[in-house]
């Protein structure tokens, strides 16, 4: 297929183009600047130089593909503007054809609760509080569109864990928590995540939302652990001091997940190593 990506050169969309050029696809993905493009062009895809929240602008380039994955994101107030904008042109574009569209969510939309599925009700924290209606957009519309929800993505010494990583000692050298650390975080490794995306793109039907989580859910403690450091919990009014009230909301979210069925059925068997395994290799070296 002729794909139509959006953060090509994100931690998470990279894998996704990655996979997808590995399968044979053909990639378009959507840059801002022309280090982007290069980026891309080296990694096997063509590059598209322009703005996702140009109407007129998106809508011709999702024209002339056959499907499209959006896992762009600017990460800030801005966010229900931008993925708003996609989702606009991307039913005027594919309305009413069988082009498939996958959108991008995140855990956190379901709050804090065991044996969360895809169906379990919706609690987002203030972060991603916007992410419910715009995605409700995406599932409403005449689109064969599918929400992939990734859940802590790790891997290649990236994502979230670096928060751990990289956390404040305090007078003993212990590594200060998020919290307590007593809450359960679902995760998934990057690899893992990107192979899902393709599985959900290349099923060519409307999958609802598809979680990418293992069923490794380890305790911020466990996680702190692996390293081999000694831990202490700090206060919640702590963490929220420290990395801000919202984002430390969503952290001390306690979740817990198992593999979902509707990614099993499709074929979706994770394969890269837990976090734990991966903290406690030295994949992941504090920085600074």
């Amino acid at each position: 297929m002729d794909v139509l990506l959006t953060g090509g050169t994100g931690y998470i969309g990279s894998v996704v183009l990655a996979q997808l050029v590995a399968a044979g696809h053909r990639v378009t993905a959507v840059v801002r600047s022309d280090s982007a493009a290069q980026r891309v062009t080296d990694a096997g895809a063509s590059a598209a130089l322009g703005d996702l929240t140009d109407h007129a602008w998106l809508t011709g380039q999702l024209a002339g593909v056959d499907a499209a994955i959006h896992t762009a994101s600017p990460g800030d107030a801005s966010s229900p503007d931008f993925d708003g904008a996609v989702v606009a042109a991307v039913r005027e574009a594919f309305g009413g054809t069988s082009k498939p569209y996958v959108h991008t969510s995140g855990l956190w939309i379901y709050g804090s609760g065991e044996g969360l599925d895809e169906d379990s009700p919706l609690n987002p924290p203030a972060l991603t509080a916007w992410r419910p209606a715009v995605e409700q957009q995406v599932l409403d519309a005449d689109l064969v569109a599918s929400i992939v929800v990734p859940a802590v993505v790790y891997g290649h010494g990236g994502g979230l864990p670096n928060l751990l990583v990289d956390a404040p000692r305090d007078g003993s050298g212990r590594v200060v928590l998020i919290g307590d650390g007593t809450q359960h975080w679902g995760v998934a490794h990057v690899d893992d995540v990107a192979a899902l995306y393709v599985a959900v793109l290349e099923s060519g039907q409307a999958q609802g939302r598809v979680l990418a989580v293992t069923d490794e859910n380890p305790t911020v403690i466990d996680l702190g652990e692996a390293g081999g450091a000694d831990v202490v919990g700090e206060p919640a009014d702590a963490t929220r001091a420290r990395l801000g009230a919202d984002f430390a909301d969503a952290l001390l979210l306690d979740q817990q997940f198992g593999i979902s069925a509707k990614a099993t059925a499709l074929g979706w068997s994770p394969q890269g190593p837990t976090l734990v395994s991966e903290l406690g290799s030295g994949s992941y070296a504090r920085r600074g």
